[in-house]
């Protein structure tokens, strides 16, 4: 075993193959968690708003529809509709159909966070704002988010490192990343497993790296919170 694993990762040094699937697996993840925290606040952002403001009922009902759609159906399925029908050319980029995919398909859990957090803030911090003769919407950026953004911050953390695992279907649209590495060294070793225990041990490296981080900050939050 030994052996095939020297081939699968020192031998002609394909090493570097997972080096670079590492880094497009990074970059896919982070662009795709930019991209659906800034969809996923504008729906929040509609959700809340529609409470009070009962213009706002159809765009609601929009964001209710787009989030059901989203959560409902599998993100390997969005993947392909993306890339092979709405990016239907061959002048496509795999990232950035990946990016688009992922990106929408973690806005509709971002949203939810996110509306989730902006609840949590005590209604009295809004009646507050607007006291103080700032309109709604600065109330909401002045007020609202910044005390919002503590609470929702270790989730966001989480779904990050849910989206990282969640690449790694990425390599069915030509995306580079380190699946897509493995089971290319796969085909030119003639031997899958070696290659495809090195992915895994990558991603379980990373995910706990990540996950060590994120509950070191969430106990820093804590300590704030407790002063």
């Amino acid at each position: 075993m030994i052996d095939k694993l020297y081939k699968a990762f020192i031998e002609k040094d394909r090493y570097l193959a997972y080096l670079e699937g590492f880094k497009m697996t990074l970059l896919l993840s982070f662009l795709s968690v930019l991209l659906g925290a800034a969809i996923g606040l504008m729906i929040a952002t509609i959700k809340y708003a529609a409470v009070r403001n009962k213009l706002l009922a159809v765009p609601n009902f929009i964001c209710n529809a787009y989030i059901a759609v989203i959560r409902g159906t599998p993100v390997y399925l969005q993947m392909f509709i993306i890339y092979f029908i709405i990016f239907n050319t061959r002048d496509t980029s795999p990232l950035l159909a990946g990016v688009v995919c992922f990106g929408i398909n973690s806005s509709a859990y971002v949203a939810e966070i996110i509306r989730a957090g902006i609840e949590a803030v005590d209604a009295g911090q809004s009646e507050a704002g607007r006291s103080l003769g700032l309109s709604w919407i600065q109330t909401m950026i002045y007020v609202i988010f910044p005390q919002a953004i503590k609470n929702i911050l270790p989730a966001l953390g989480n779904e990050f490192i849910v989206l990282i695992k969640e690449t790694a279907i990425a390599g069915n649209i030509a995306v580079l990343d380190v699946t897509k590495a493995a089971t290319n060294i796969g085909v030119a070793t003639y031997d899958y497993l070696p290659p495809l225990l090195i992915a895994a041990t990558i991603y379980f490296i990373v995910v706990m790296v990540l996950t060590k981080l994120l509950g070191s900050f969430e106990r820093r939050l804590g300590k704030s919170d407790r002063r």
